[in-house]
C-alpha cells in the first residue's frame, strides 16, 4: 500500500501512518531499529530498494529524508509505504522544499519509534564528519560510502581524521570474506611467521587500502600497494613466508584461487558483495567496530606508496599473477581431484588414547602426500566397483545373442514349412487329375474320427486313392 502526502505536517504523516497500520491488519510491532536514510532525489529510488531488501532481516521503519530545492517556500510532501511495498519495513519518504530541508533532524525526530536504536545511512557522498551532522549526531551508528566519492583516498583520509566511535563504513563491510579466507590460511600448517605481504588493488578502491592496513596492523609486517586497473577492485593478496607464499587471487568477479606450500590449490567462491548484503551486515552490530577504528587510524599511516603495477610486480616475482590464477581456476575446474579437495571432510573421532610419536607420524605422513590404510582400502573398493561394472555388459550380451539367433531359426523353419506345402500341392494337382482321386479326396475330408470303422474306411478309400494317383502319373 502506497499513500502520497502532498504539503502536509510530521502530525499529518505520524496520524495517517497510524490509520494505514490499522488498516492492513499490522496492530503488533517488531521493528528493532530506525535507519534513516539521507540521499539525494535522483539517487532515492535505489536507495528505499536497497533498504527494503535489507530490512527483510532487520525489520525497522525506514525513513529516507530527500533534501530538494531550497529556493521557494516552505513545502513538505511524504508517502507512506506499508505492507507488500515496503517487505518487512515502514517506509516513510520526506521531500523537504525551502528553508524546511536546511531542518532534516527536526523532521524526522517526531516520526522515530520509541525506544529503539538509530542508524543513519549516506548511500551516496556524505558530510567529512558524519558525527557532527543533524542526523549523524543523534545515530548510534553512522554508515557511510566512501566508493561512492569522487576520491575515495581523499575522502577515507578524511574519514580517519573525523572518526567518532559508531563510524563505520561499507568499503570495510566488502572485505570480510577477504579477511575470513586469509585468516583461515594462517590456521593451516606449516605454522611459520609472515615475513611481509603485498595488496594487488586498483587506486580508485578504498577496500584495496583499508585491506593492506588490517593486515599491517594484524600481522606487524611491512605491506606494500601493487597498483592494478580501475575498477578491478581487489586482484590478490600475498603473504609471504619462508616455505613459500600464501596466494589468495581473483581474476574475475567471482571465483579466486587459494594457493599454499604444503596445501592442495583451492578454486573458491568469492564474489562482490552486493549492496543489499553489505547493508544488513552493518546493521547486525550497533557497537563500535574495534577493527575497523584500528585499520582507518594506524593501518593506512603504515602502508609503503603504489610503485609498482599489478604486471610488473608479477613479471618480479613479488605478486600472483592473475593470467597464471586464471589458468589454474580453470584447470581445478575440470579436475575432479580438485572438486574432491575442496570438499567438505569429516574426519573420525580422535582416539582416546594417542602417543606423540604416533601422531606426529601421521602428520608427515600425511603432509609427504602418502595414502593412509582407509585410503588406500577406499581405493581398493572403487577399483573393485569399477571391476564389476565393466563385466556387468558381457553378462548381458548372451540374452542378446540368443534374441539375435531367433530370427535365423526362424528363417529355417519358413523355409521347410514351404518346402513341405510345394511337394503337398504336387501331389495334390496329381490327384486332382482323376475323378476318382477327386471323389475320393473330399469323401476322406467329410468323415469324421467318431467310430473305428470310419476310421478303417477312411485308411482304405486313401490307400485307393493313392494307387489311382501313382497309375495315372506313371501313364
Amino acid at each position: 500500500m502506497i499513500r502520497d502526502l502532498t504539503d502536509t505536517t510530521t502530525t499529518g504523516v505520524s496520524k495517517t501512518l497510524v490509520r494505514l497500520r490499522n488498516e492492513v491488519g499490522a496492530m503488533a510491532l517488531g521493528r528493532v531499529l530506525t535507519l534513516v536514510v539521507v540521499v539525494e532525489d535522483t539517487d532515492a529510488g535505489n536507495a528505499i530498494d536497497v533498504a527494503n531488501q535489507a530490512s527483510r532481516q532487520h525489520p525497522c521503519r525506514i525513513i529516507v529524508v530527500i533534501s530538494g530545492d531550497r529556493r521557494g517556500k516552505n513545502r513538505l510532501d511524504a508517502q507512506i509505504r506499508l505492507g507488500g511495498d515496503a517487505g518487512a519495513s515502514e517506509i516513510v519518504v520526506l521531500r523537504l522544499y525551502g528553508a524546511l530541508a536546511n531542518h532534516g533532524p527536526s523532521v524526522v525526530v517526531p516520526l522515530l519509534l520509541p525506544d529503539s536504536p538509530i542508524v543513519a545511512w549516506w548511500p551516496g557522498e556524505a558530510p567529512a564528519d558524519v558525527a557532527k551532522d543533524p542526523i549523524g549526531a543523534m545515530a548510534q551508528r553512522r554508515i557511510t560510502d566512501v566508493a561512492e566519492h569522487r576520491n575515495p583516498r581523499l575522502m577515507l583520509k578524511k574519514r580517519a581524521a573525523n572518526y567518532a566511535p559508531g563510524d563505520t563504513d561499507l568499503a570495510w563491510t566488502r572485505l570480510t570474506r577477504w579477511r575470513g579466507l586469509l585468516a583461515a590460511a594462517l590456521d593451516q600448517p606449516p605454522y611459520e611467521p609472515i615475513t611481509g605481504a603485498v595488496v594487488s588493488g586498483a587506486p580508485d578502491s578504498p577496500s584495496s587500502d583499508l585491506l593492506a592496513g588490517w593486515l599491517s596492523r594484524r600481522l606487524r609486517v611491512p605491506v606494500h600497494r601493487v597498483s592494478t586497473p580501475r575498477g578491478s577492485g581487489i586482484s590478490s593478496v600475498r603473504l609471504e613466508r619462508k616455505s613459500g607464499p600464501i596466494d589468495l587471487v581473483r581474476p574475475g568477479d567471482v571465483v579466486a584461487t587459494l594457493s599454499q606450500t604444503g596445501q592442495p590449490d583451492r578454486r573458491i567462491s568469492l564474489p562482490r558483495r552486493e549492496l543489499p548484503e553489505c547493508l544488513a551486515d552493518e546493521l547486525r552490530r550497533l557497537d563500535p567496530d574495534d577493527a575497523y577504528e584500528d585499520a582507518l587510524l594506524h593501518g593506512l599511516g603504515a602502508l609503503q606508496p603504489v610503485r609498482l603495477t599489478a604486471a610488473a610486480a608479477a613479471k618480479a616475482g613479488k605478486a600472483p599473477d592473475p593470467a597464471e590464477s586464471r589458468r589454474l581456476a580453470a584447470r581445478l575446474g575440470r579436475d575432479e581431484s580438485a572438486q574432491e579437495a575442496s570438499a567438505m571432510i569429516t574426519a573420525p573421532p580422535a582416539p582416546e588414547h594417542a602417543e606423540t610419536a604416533d601422531v606426529h607420524a601421521a602428520t608427515v605422513r600425511k603432509l609427504a602426500g602418502k595414502r593412509t590404510p582407509r585410503e588406500k582400502q577406499a581405493a581398493k573398493n572403487r577399483k573393485t566397483a569399477a571391476g564389476t561394472e565393466s563385466t556387468t555388459p558381457a553378462r548381458t550380451a548372451s540374452p542378446t545373442k540368443r534374441a539375435t539367433a531367433k530370427p535365423a531359426t526362424a528363417k529355417r523353419a519358413t523355409t521347410k514349412a514351404a518346402a513341405t506345402s510345394a511337394t503337398r500341392s504336387a501331389a495334390t494337382k496329381g490327384a486332382s487329375k482323376t475323378g476318382a482321386a477327386k471323389s475320393t479326396t473330399k469323401a476322406a475330408s467329410r468323415t469324421t474320427a467318431g467310430t473305428r470303422k470310419a476310421t478303417a474306411r477312411k485308411a482304405t478309400t486313401a490307400t485307393t486313392a493313392t494307387k489311382a494317383a501313382s497309375g495315372t502319373a506313371t501313364s
